[in-house]
């Protein structure tokens, strides 16, 4: 009883979190049963002790990167310069869209549409075994461009939805004071557009991200394809595969929560 009071005198913004964090413990406590659950009907021993290894080693010079670390790092680099190359195309197919010209459109039209119609997975290997020898390109410079277009082509839609809110007052008002379309669109619209789109952009880079691991499939040493080495030769399947899982997680959750976070201060400067 003396507990239960003590809950309850709490203040309401405590009391939901206390619940909150209740609720944690217990679903954590659940996944951990299914897992020990798991490997009981399976007969299987898990190696975890064995991990840390491939993330981060102690030698005589310091702190070494693992095989896996090592795999992060060429998955941010294929990520962020896939990133920016998406937004490139993204925001220039949703100019494209929107002008008077009917080759820009249909150029753009066809572009999106193809590649939002098509698997990612076909697109690399159409740019690494087609396109790539034509101009040169090697397995990274070929996945980075697979996942640019691909990518570009959302951030097209998202890009065009924001130019489109903006109100057709600000388009008036710029051409009154003589600016072109173009110093309309770098100076005035979309400015006002990146903000409001800034969220879901967010979006596309946690998606990237996840997307990028199948960059692997053109033996790019990324996480995923690290991950598939050390399981093959370590047999720790299920270890392995879970670490990779667990750091794709912590690299896009903290992403996602701040896409969340933008949204909700965003709709509140709106109100």
């Amino acid at each position: 009883m003396n507990a239960e009071a003590g809950v309850m005198a709490l203040p309401r913004f405590a009391r939901d979190h206390f619940r909150d964090l209740l609720l944690y413990g217990l679903l954590i406590g659940a996944a951990a049963w299914l897992i020990s659950a798991g490997e009981q009907s399976l007969g299987y021993h898990w190696k975890w002790y064995r991990i840390p290894r491939y993330i981060i080693q102690v030698t005589e010079h310091g702190f070494v990167p693992g095989t896996l670390l090592l795999g992060l790092l060429v998955t941010f680099k294929i990520s962020a310069l896939s990133l920016v190359l998406a937004l490139f195309f993204g925001l220039t197919t949703a100019v494209f869209r929107l002008s008077g010209s009917f080759t820009a459109r249909l150029t753009a039209k066809g572009y999106v549409e193809f590649i939002r119609n098509t698997p990612l997975l076909t697109q690399i290997f159409f740019i690494y075994y087609v396109v790539g020898p034509i101009f040169g390109l090697g397995a990274f410079a070929s996945a980075v461009l697979a996942l640019s277009l691909f990518e570009g082509a959302y951030a097209s839609e998202i890009f065009r939805a924001g130019i489109v809110s903006i109100h057709k007052g600000q388009w008036e008002a710029s051409h009154s004071l003589g600016l072109s379309t173009w110093d309309t669109y770098r100076k005035v619209i979309i400015p006002q557009a990146v903000r409001r789109v800034l969220p879901p952009l967010t979006g596309v880079g946690v998606t990237l991200i996840k997307d990028s691991s199948l960059a692997s499939t053109i033996a790019i040493y990324e996480l995923t394809q690290q991950g598939n080495i050390v399981a093959s030769d370590t047999f720790m399947v299920f270890e392995v595969w879970f670490t990779v899982a667990a750091v794709y997680l912590a690299v896009t959750l903290p992403l996602s929560l701040l896409a969340a976070k933008m949204g909700k201060r965003l709709q509140a400067k709106e109100d």
